[in-house]
């Protein structure tokens, strides 16, 4: 049988190079800095409030819309597209951070720019490509996704620990460990773009290939 290809499509550029080891070796404190920065845009609400209760300031909101594009699919069938450019160009960066943190590339992620990492999500055509009913179970259909990713997340964790120490002796990231990591992070952005986003309706492949 033929295997078609799903709407959402993620790759990483395998460096046939060899990586940085010394920014290799301290990676857990280099990311620091563009983790916050994801952080402030990616998160909830952070307040500091002064001695009397009263709040000072707001440091930063944001994250990926779902609320909002769950209701105007139900009540209007439409998906704002300034919505959308907002969710793809945030998920795109999160998964710059996310490969730089798997030591897939050694180049510091930009908050703009697409370097390595190549994500294509579809801009939906509602009432031609989506049920305007589907949104409110999608979460529960996507629960066995979520099971599965959850060992696959602990796996890609090992594997990234492995591929470390191989980085720092050799300076090269295997090519198996590469794909595999790269497959669970595919994975994972097709189950967020499905049950988060609302971007298709069609079910995601349990699968780690394109």
């Amino acid at each position: 049988m033929a295997i078609t290809a799903y709407p959402v499509q993620f790759s990483v550029d395998y460096p046939a190079r060899p990586l940085d080891r010394l920014t290799t070796g301290l990676r857990i404190f280099t990311i620091i800095p563009i983790a916050i920065v994801l952080a402030t845009v990616a998160g909830g609400t952070t307040q500091v409030t002064n001695t009397s209760g009263g709040t000072v300031v707001t440091i930063g909101t944001g994250g990926l819309l779902f609320l909002g594009p769950l209701l105007m699919i139900v009540f209007r069938q439409k998906y704002p597209r300034w919505w959308f450019d907002w969710n793809r160009e945030l998920l795109r960066f999160s998964n710059r951070v996310s490969v730089y943190l798997a030591l897939m590339d050694d180049r510091y992620p930009s908050t703009d720019e697409e370097q390595s990492v190549h994500l294509e999500l579809p801009y939906p055509d509602v009432p031609r490509d989506l049920n305007r009913w589907l949104p409110l179970v999608k979460w529960f259909l996507a629960i066995p996704h979520y099971v599965v990713l959850f060992f696959l997340g602990i796996a890609a964790f090992v594997v990234v620990i492995v591929a470390w120490f191989t980085i720092l002796f050799t300076g090269l990231y295997p090519r198996s460990l590469f794909d595999f990591v790269e497959g669970v992070i595919r994975w994972g952005n097709r189950v967020t773009a499905y049950a988060a986003l609302l971007l298709t309706d069609e079910y995601p492949p349990f699968r780690l290939g394109a």
